[in-house]
């Protein structure tokens, strides 16, 4: 297709066996893959494109009306009866490209750790909605992060119902979990019996997830041990918000074998920053966690700048391999979110206790969650909201 180091490469699809085959594939080469949430409006859409100028895109024939007012190529991750698509400009299949026999006079252009490798859009630690560049060593260190938290074996099985677009889904299921030998089983979309029917059927063992479905889990739990063989699962790992003592208590009674691990992290520091690694560190009620490996972490007064100490209040600044280069053709939000030492300011307000973990209190910013996706409003009345899980 002609894509080569430097080029962008617009990933625009529901979870799919095909979603880190493209996703590796393009990385390989030295491009940019750019993801974005298939729920997005086309002018949502547009305004990413317009931003990141990708010279390719993937998706699949449902979501073609999204790029309708785009010039970019399209390839299509499926063979399936096209419509909608007068508009769009469809060069081949996935399935095609898979049967073509590469060029031989093609050029392999080489590829450095310090090269960018994902383009992601997010709304950043405050405002309007940036493209964070994480480089390969950033992903690299981060799969090493995924492979030394777990300890995981080959039997291990994960169920995928978090978004792939997401550093919380890519980091996980498209690069660290397949880096380890894992299998994944993916789910295209969230839909409670899929999930738990899944689990029984192909026996798999962790279910990664966001705090609404595991509150979901607690309230029907009755009803799901009546119907669904669960035996098979051993641990629930929970990213997105936090959770109280309340739904953690609640998991653990209902489901006894099931541990309960939680991470922390922001697109910017390519996935996770700190996370709970026992059943007993998750017990330490309302913590994110304790850092990451190779994560270094401090306290800052918001307004001096000076660093704090253990128990006391400021916004917390992480520093490691893992940190993104920076805002994409954004030289203002950069330096405003990344110092001249390399230390990312995440716009959480939090403190370290004497043990290492990490309570995250309040947000510079007004900030809501809905379903594990971040919501901007300026106009909200309310001070000071941290997160709200619906």
């Amino acid at each position: 297709m002609g894509i080569r180091k430097g080029h962008v490469v617009l990933l625009l699809s529901p979870n799919s066996i095909y979603f880190p085959v493209v996703c590796l594939s393009v990385m390989s080469l030295g491009a940019i893959i750019t993801t974005t949430n298939p729920l997005n409006t086309a002018a949502e859409i547009g305004k990413q494109i317009s931003d990141s100028k990708p010279v390719l895109a993937f998706t699949i024939p449902q979501l073609l009306p999204k790029l309708a007012g785009s010039t970019i190529p399209i390839v299509l991750l499926d063979d399936h009866a096209i419509s909608n698509a007068s508009q769009a400009k469809i060069v081949t299949t996935l399935h095609q490209m898979m049967k073509t026999e590469p060029s031989g006079s093609r050029v392999r252009d080489r590829v450095n750790q310090d090269d960018t490798a994902t383009l992601l859009y997010s709304s950043g630690t405050t405002g309007a909605s940036k493209g964070v560049v994480s480089s390969h060593r950033n992903l690299i260190a981060m799969v090493q992060t995924v492979l030394n938290r777990f300890s995981l074996q080959e039997e291990e099985r994960f169920i995928c119902t978090v978004p792939m677009f997401h550093i919380y889904g890519l980091v996980a299921f498209a690069t660290g979990l397949l880096a380890s030998g894992s299998t994944v089983i993916v789910l295209s979309k969230f839909e409670m019996h899929d999930m738990l029917s899944t689990i029984e059927k192909y026996r798999a063992t962790y279910l990664p997830l966001v705090p609404p479905i595991l509150v979901a889990m607690v309230n029907a739990a009755d009803q799901i041990r009546k119907k669904y063989d669960l035996s098979s699962l051993h641990s629930a790992l929970s990213g997105g918000a936090p959770l109280s003592k309340e739904v953690i208590e609640g998991f653990l009674d209902k489901y006894p074998t099931v541990k309960i691990l939680q991470g922390y992290g922001l697109t910017e520091s390519t996935g996770i920053g700190a996370s709970t690694d026992s059943l007993e560190e998750s017990r330490k009620y309302g913590t994110a966690g304790m850092l990451s490996p190779s994560m270094e972490a401090k306290i800052v007064d918001p307004d001096s700048g000076k660093a704090l100490t253990v128990n006391q209040t400021g916004e917390l600044w992480l520093r490691g391999p893992s940190i993104m280069k920076g805002y994409f053709s954004n030289p203002e939000a950069t330096a405003s979110t990344l110092d001249s030492e390399g230390w990312l300011k995440t716009g959480d307000i939090c403190y370290i206790d004497d043990d290492g973990f990490i309570f995250v209190v309040d947000r510079l910013k007004e900030l809501i969650k809905y379903k594990g996706y971040q919501v901007n409003e300026p106009l909200l009345p309310s001070p000071k909201v941290a997160f709200l899980c619906i």
